[in-house]
């Protein structure tokens, strides 16, 4: 981890904490735009935005797609919808740190579920220990549909990253993006855009798209240099602090300020995630550079692969 970053001078874990903090202060700053167009309008004109810039900056490879592709294009273009109109209504009605950790279960369950070492479960089970002090039901005051959004986004996911894994074996980097983003905005607009629409003029869509810039397309161009000088293990272990970074965010933004017990929830749930990475990485070849298990946004990184000749008709 001590390698820099090429013509930055900057070390590569500062990426990955430069991208975890691109994500969850978009999601701090949406919580005003969700005031005004709604959890589901916001995330189908975050996506919307996000998959023109991300068209625009990299022309989606459409010819490379083939039948078999295209159940996990379109199923990572759904998990994708479902996982930020989830999270935006999660946060809407619960504090950012808070949904941040119960959405973290989504990941840790696909680790744990995945390796062949059933000792892997004791991860997700100190992370549900950790959301339960988090969210201290013994108050009284638990926000039941706002918690159940969270899981929901923990569903979209974990989904997301078995996907990933697929749809990344054969369009790695923004190529991949290019393609499920558009899917994602296509897909929650039945729900957003109803909600949006009689609303929008140009200081929302300039909201929303700088947004969009903060996540996804700017952080996943940040943790794709990251990934190109990180182990996998390395990588992952670092994304586990995202939690912590979303009551930070929280604190900071939207003055969410945690409870002494709630600090030592969200302290279970990093404790969790590094855990987790332990025996979390996929078994891939020396060309794969993103681990199994760890909290992505986007197909991994590696080269991409040459386009395959055509056949003769």
């Amino acid at each position: 981890m001590s390698a820099r970053i090429p013509g930055t001078g900057l070390p590569p874990w500062s990426m990955a904490v430069a991208a975890m903090l691109m994500i969850q202060l978009s999601s701090a700053l949406s919580v005003g735009l969700i005031a005004e167009i709604g959890a589901a309008g916001t995330s189908w004109l975050r996506l919307t935005m996000g998959a023109v810039v991300l068209v625009l900056i990299a022309r989606p490879p459409l010819r490379r797609i083939r039948r078999g592709d295209l159940a996990p294009l379109i199923g990572l273009g759904i998990a994708s919808g479902l996982m930020t109109t989830a999270f935006l209504s999660a946060i809407e009605r619960i504090p950012l740190g808070t949904a941040v950790a119960i959405e973290f279960l989504g990941p840790l369950s696909v680790a744990a579920l995945r390796g062949s070492d059933r000792r892997m479960l004791v991860w997700p089970l100190l992370a549900l220990t950790g959301v339960i002090l988090l969210t201290e039901p013994w108050q009284g005051g638990i926000d039941a549909l706002g918690i159940a959004w969270a899981m929901l986004a923990g569903v979209g996911w974990g989904a997301y990253i078995l996907l990933t894994q697929r749809v990344g074996d054969r369009f790695s980097g923004i190529s991949g993006l290019s393609i499920t983003i558009p899917i994602a905005a296509v897909v929650t607009a039945a729900v957003g855009a109803p909600q949006a629409f009689g609303q929008l003029d140009a200081r929302v869509l300039l909201i929303a798209l700088g947004l969009a810039l903060l996540s996804p397309v700017l952080p996943f161009g940040l943790e794709m240099l990251a990934l190109r000088r990180m182990t996998h293990t390395a990588f992952g272990t670092l994304m586990a602090v995202e939690p912590a970074i979303g009551v930070l965010i929280g604190a900071a933004v939207l003055h969410q300020l945690p409870s002494p017990v709630q600090c030592a929830g969200i302290a279970l749930v990093v404790l969790a995630g590094a855990g987790a990475q332990r025996r979390g990485v996929r078994a891939a070849g020396p060309d794969a550079a993103a681990p199994e298990s760890r909290a992505g946004r986007g197909p991994d990184s590696r080269p991409e692969p040459k386009p395959e000749p055509e056949e003769a008709p």
